[in-house]
């Protein structure tokens, strides 16, 4: 590798994006960006553009997610904020272009995997490869995924949750579900509106996620104070939440996560299921963090979960590692 040649591995994801650079998380930013509604003009990228959410005029500027799903939603958002970050990375005036592993969710059409790869070239990339995102997770992980033995990785992101069986450097068996952690703020507002007639918007449900939130009873009630707009008189009102109430509010974007995984484990061939029993499943990605989501998953499984040391950058580091693999690239070169 040449001294100015720059090896990104990127974790394009619906919520954060994430970028590895010689084994370090060089960048961290929310994929969100905040445009003048009138000409579509960027205003901000990442993280101040995440500081205007909720709290600027939508009929004046929007704050907008340009991937959905994992998957691009708006072409020309997602390559500007693309090259921005590269440029932050790499210097506004870099003389090399960088080559780039981009991660992709599994099982996405030729279209929108295309989409990514010229989005990747059009911001700035000199080489752009694409990666499965549970594949990408595995390598992040450390599992051994160029072994004949099988491993199963569970990555929660954002706008999606995928499950994947994975031997010899390939994906044997994969389901995914339009559930993740927007989901699971949608379902603590929902929640709250509900029970205490408040409208939260969805930092501060997010926040409660992080900061009491569990998937199962943990044995320690936590509780924070949360302001919103009271939905009867219009005024700005306080209300205390705990953990147990974000367990039930998360009930049902729980479920749908467990019905991945054992939509993967009902049809993995028997000897790879019995890896995976003696092995267990791992948990990559931010909806990992969650309090008690490994406990919840083994019981609703029957299969020992266990959450990745890095779970949270996790894609990003396998993305990287995977540029410097001979093996891996010629295997997912055929996947653009």
């Amino acid at each position: 590798m040449g001294l100015f040649d720059k090896r990104l591995g990127v974790d394009l994801g619906t919520v954060n994006c994430l970028i590895y650079e010689n084994e370090q998380i060089v960048l961290q930013e929310p994929s969100l960006v905040a445009l003048t509604v009138n000409d579509e003009r960027i205003v901000e990228i990442g993280q101040s553009a995440r500081e205007m959410l909720g709290r600027v005029d939508e009929e004046d500027i929007q704050v907008v997610r340009p991937l959905r799903d994992g998957v691009i939603a708006d072409y020309e958002v997602t390559e500007a904020m693309l090259r921005h970050f590269f440029g932050k990375v790499a210097g506004r005036f870099r003389l090399f272009k960088p080559t780039v592993m981009i991660s992709v969710p599994y099982g996405v059409t030729s279209v929108e995997k295309r989409a990514v790869h010229e989005a990747a070239i059009a911001a700035g990339a000199r080489e752009a490869f694409l990666i499965w995102e549970p594949l990408a997770a595995a390598i992040g992980a450390g599992l051994p995924v160029g072994t004949p033995a099988g491993d199963m990785i569970i990555n929660i992101g954002g706008g999606i949750t995928e499950a994947a069986v994975l031997t010899m450097n390939n994906i044997v068996r994969a389901e995914s579900g339009r559930v993740g952690g927007l989901r699971q703020d949608d379902a603590i507002i929902s929640y709250v509106r509900r029970k205490y007639n408040l409208s939260i918007g969805q930092p501060t449900a997010e926040s409660v996620k992080i900061q009491v939130g569990a998937a199962v009873d943990i044995g320690q009630e936590m509780s924070m104070e949360i302001q919103g707009r009271d939905n009867v008189s219009g005024l700005p009102r306080t209300v205390s939440i705990t953990t147990g109430e974000v367990v039930e509010a998360l009930a049902e974007p729980l479920a749908m996560i467990a019905a991945v995984a054992k939509a993967v484990l009902g049809t993995t061939p028997p000897e790879l299921a019995s890896d995976i029993i003696d092995r267990g499943i791992i948990l990559t990605g931010g909806g990992a963090l969650l309090r008690g989501i490994d406990q919840y998953l083994t019981r609703e499984t029957g299969v020992p979960v266990y959450r990745a040391d890095n779970a949270l950058i996790a894609v990003a580091v396998g993305a990287g590692r995977a540029l410097e693999d001979p093996a891996i690239l010629r295997r997912i070169a055929s996947i653009v």
